[in-house]
């Protein structure tokens, strides 16, 4: 049965920072020129649901790397919008494709399809879990502050499927995490419950954002509208407003916090732009992560 990734939740703390030391090393050799060919006569197809930018092109640009070619394929492209059985696509595609990476809506839809394959699936996102980008952001955190495990993580916001693979990856690592969310804007509860009992170190939930960055090391900020909640945007740009991070926010936080956001921002909601085109963030270096953790990925799972 091939090994898929489909939330952080099935890997160690040893594996998923296998993949970050592997990440760093490969973004090293490609600044001095070190050809990548280990996925050379191999494809992968790229089933997005959900349209990106970053993630398209990351990925795209990491196969391309490793000497691999991509088949992209958007919800119209597939039998998906037409309901198609998950299990018959899935089996279908696995003869055509070496692996299959999926940007889609439902966690079942992932699920479904790496029951069924016979290659490894990849979730590039899906409401509950975003495994691959904690991944990148883990990255960013280790390049800037060389290490992980003894620091502090802040979470701001809305308890998304970023928050959902931070508390994942603070169980399985071992880091302290705070999430600071409204009520009735927390993570999954079941996510958090078990990652609270999985955990050595606090994985806290609170309301107070003031309270969450007094000890922070890195501040991570998302939009507080997903693709999908376009509806509820004027909703909850009031009910997140105390949430955003602006230079006031930002001067409770220990100096040397760093801020993360994973873009595209919403400037002047979520963050301010003052904020954001500070030296204290660092989301460009955590954008171009994004290719080079989904090359370490590609690699161990295609490889």
């Amino acid at each position: 049965m091939p090994k898929h990734l489909r939330s952080l939740q099935e890997f160690t703390g040893d594996e998923l920072l296998s993949l970050v030391r592997r990440a760093i090393e490969m973004k090293q050799e490609r600044s001095e020129g070190v050809a990548h060919n280990q996925l050379a006569g191999k494809t992968v197809g790229l089933i997005f649901e959900k349209p990106s930018t970053r993630t398209r092109v990351s990925f795209e640009s990491a196969m391309y790397g490793l000497g691999g070619q991509v088949i992209f394929l958007s919800g119209r492209d597939t039998q998906l919008a037409r309901s198609e059985p998950l299990k018959d696509m899935s089996r279908v595609m696995s003869r055509y494709v070496d692996g299959m990476v999926v940007r889609t809506f439902g966690q079942n839809v992932v699920d479904e399809l790496a029951d069924y394959a016979s290659v490894p699936v990849i979730n590039a996102l899906t409401d509950l879990h975003h495994p691959c980008q904690i991944l990148s952001d883990i990255m960013t955190v280790v390049e800037e502050k060389g290490r992980i495990e003894d620091l502090h993580i802040v979470w701001l916001g809305d308890g998304n499927n970023m928050a959902n693979s931070w508390i994942q990856a603070a169980a399985k690592i071992g880091f302290r995490l705070t999430l600071a969310c409204p009520d009735k804007y927390g993570p999954d509860d079941n996510i958090l419950a078990l990652g609270q009992t999985e955990a050595t170190k606090p994985i806290t939930l609170i309301n107070d954002p003031v309270e969450a960055v007094q000890t922070a090391d890195v501040i991570n900020v998302d939009v507080w509208a997903s693709m999908g909640m376009e509806n509820e945007q004027e909703e909850r740009l009031k009910v997140f407003s105390p949430y955003q991070l602006n230079t006031a926010l930002l001067d409770r936080a220990p100096a040397g916090a760093i801020v993360l956001h994973c873009l595209p921002a919403h400037r002047e909601e979520e963050i301010t732009d003052e904020v954001l085109e500070s030296s204290r963030c660092v989301a460009f270096d955590q954008a171009e992560n994004k290719m080079h953790i989904h090359k370490a990925i590609l690699e161990k799972f295609l490889a």
